[in-house]
């Protein structure tokens, strides 16, 4: 067995992550039996969608607010005018207090309202297809069942016999938060649960003393088959969120846009979960390199097509000249000059030839111009 150490300091052996990656069927812990995986977990993993649906369907619960219809203008004002050396903005009138002359209704003024006061009738909920909503929950439960995707996460999951995690239903009649702590210790969920319990802290901001004190992390989700005692035994211990199989949603399947949350699924919740979210195909095949380059399949293929040859175009000569042969002479001059400039020597004594070609021709240009001494005399 070969032990493998990730990145958040977790020893998890890698016999067990590969057999956790994908398997056709998965084990009911404390059962002793296996059952089928659902469709569902072989949807596409779509980040992307998951994103922009969590963005739209957060936006669902926000509440109207406002500031009063009257704020900033609840007092008489009056501007001056001009003439008076002084801004044109309303002023308070009367006397006997500092209060009076002093501007007032404007953004700039004391006691003035808010530039572009906020309206209960804003836009305050994004709409989001149906289509894409499903989609959104499918892929975050398949994402899922992938143990690197959970890791990254955050959960702790060392002692997690196996992912996706099955328990049988007797757990759905469980009535006290003393026997649930206990079944999360048999199945290995209790350290990433323990680990929730250490983060709680006050909240930042003024949410502090708006009823909502507290923060704490996100833990594992339970998901049983129908309302049931369960609901009750679990839902003391923070993080830990509870839903039924009709219910699921996509802000407890991935919050905050992020894939991979641990789900502990009871058997009956698991089983049915293919016919709750409409899956009735598998959407990819397993190892399908190998079914394609199998004989069988190969032997019913018809053979390799070759493309036909393109002859290449030949321009026309008389109107491109750069498709005329070259001539022998033509071409020995060509190679003669690549042989010279490839050689640095050859191509400087090159070089000063033509230099001295050029004053010499120069000098005899010049002698032809100036007059004859001779003849003058």
């Amino acid at each position: 067995q070969v032990s493998t150490q990730s990145t958040w300091g977790v020893s998890i052996d890698a016999e067990r992550l590969i057999q956790m990656s994908a398997r056709p069927t998965v084990t009911v812990q404390k059962a002793g039996k296996t059952v089928p995986l659902p469709r569902i977990f072989s949807f596409p993993i779509r980040f992307d969608v998951v994103r922009f649906a969590h963005r739209c369907v957060n936006t669902h619960k926000r509440l109207p607010y406002a500031v009063s219809r009257r704020a900033g203008h609840q007092t008489s004002a009056e501007s001056w005018g001009t003439g008076r050396a002084v801004s044109r903005i309303p002023r308070v009138g009367g006397g006997g207090t500092h209060r009076s002359g002093q501007g007032a209704f404007g953004n700039m003024c004391r006691g003035g309202r808010m530039f572009s006061p906020t309206k209960i009738f804003r836009k305050w909920h994004t709409k989001i297809n149906q289509k894409i909503r499903r989609i959104a929950v499918r892929a975050a439960i398949s994402a899922s069942a992938v143990p690197a995707l959970v890791m990254a996460r955050g959960h702790n999951v060392a002692r997690v016999p196996e992912i996706p995690l099955v328990v049988s239903n007797v757990v759905e009649s469980l009535e006290k938060t003393k026997d649930a702590w206990h079944l999360l210790k048999d199945i290995g969920v209790d350290r990433d649960v323990s680990k929730v319990k250490n983060t709680k802290s006050l909240r930042a901001g003024k949410g502090k003393r708006r009823n909502r004190r507290y923060v704490v992390r996100k833990g594992p989700l339970l998901v049983v088959s129908k309302k049931c005692p369960a609901m009750l035994a679990f839902r003391n211990l923070p993080g830990l969120d509870v839903t039924t199989v009709k219910k699921l949603e996509l802000l407890k399947l991935a919050p905050g846009g992020h894939l991979g949350r641990l789900i502990i699924w009871t058997e009956s919740a698991l089983t049915s979960l293919d016919s709750q979210l409409r899956c009735r195909q598998m959407h990819h095949v397993p190892d399908s390199k190998r079914i394609i380059n199998s004989e069988e399949v190969q032997s019913l293929c018809r053979a390799k097509k070759n493309p036909p040859k393109k002859s290449a175009k030949r321009g026309r000569p008389i109107l491109n000249p750069a498709t005329i042969l070259e001539k022998p002479k033509q071409k020995k001059i060509y190679e003669e000059a690549r042989r010279v400039n490839a050689d640095r020597k050859l191509r400087r004594a090159k070089q000063k030839a033509k230099r001295t070609e050029k004053k010499e021709w120069f000098k005899k240009l010049m002698d032809e111009k100036r007059p004859n001494k001779k003849q003058k005399k």
